[in-house]
């Protein structure tokens, strides 16, 4: 099975499928890692938070090379985002032709409050943030909602929304082990 797991930046989706991983024994495929490994080879940023500010040409060749490297694969966990957030406005995470290459079975959409999302962001470190308010990261998720129900028309996936709010992570993470 091929499960695509989408959330805004801050939202714990990876924490949420590093525990249905180990508790599955299932293998997690970050796609922006797989797309900056693609991106850097290619000398087209030094950093994986660049690669949203390049041209959305780029980004497409970016993603389909990064697509077809995952779904060599096989059977495995997908940890992405639904929607990019660019100056131009939103782009799609799994646009028609990644969906065709990667063929996912089932797409999981982790989601909280907006609150506890911006707070999550402000104690993330590790990464440089674009700075959103409340009313934009609730934005976000809604577009992701949307995007995710074209991706499952196009595909075929059914969508199934988690909640991973402040404190509650196992419970997120039950919730996902439901769908397998």
């Amino acid at each position: 099975m091929r499960m695509v797991v989408t959330g805004v930046p801050g939202v714990g989706k990876t924490s949420v499928m590093e525990g249905v991983a180990k508790e599955k024994g299932l293998a997690i495929v970050n796609y922006g890692t797989v797309m900056f490994e693609v991106a850097r080879a290619e000398g087209l940023v030094e950093n994986r938070d660049q690669i949203r500010k390049l041209p959305v040409e780029v980004q497409r060749v970016v993603q389909e090379k990064a697509a077809q490297k995952i779904y060599e694969v096989g059977d495995v966990i997908i940890d992405t985002h639904c929607t990019i957030k660019t100056i131009g406005g939103y782009y799609p995470g799994l646009p028609e032709w990644v969906l065709r290459k990667l063929k996912p079975h089932r797409i999981l959409l982790v989601e909280a409050t907006k609150e506890e999302i911006a707070k999550r962001r402000g104690k993330d470190e590790s990464r440089t943030r674009d700075k959103e308010t409340n009313e934009e990261i609730e934005e976000h998720q809604m577009m992701n909602r949307y995007a995710a129900m074209a991706y499952s028309m196009l595909s075929g996936a059914s969508i199934k929304i988690v909640f991973n709010h402040d404190g509650g992570l196992e419970a997120a993470i039950k919730e996902v082990l439901k769908v397998f």
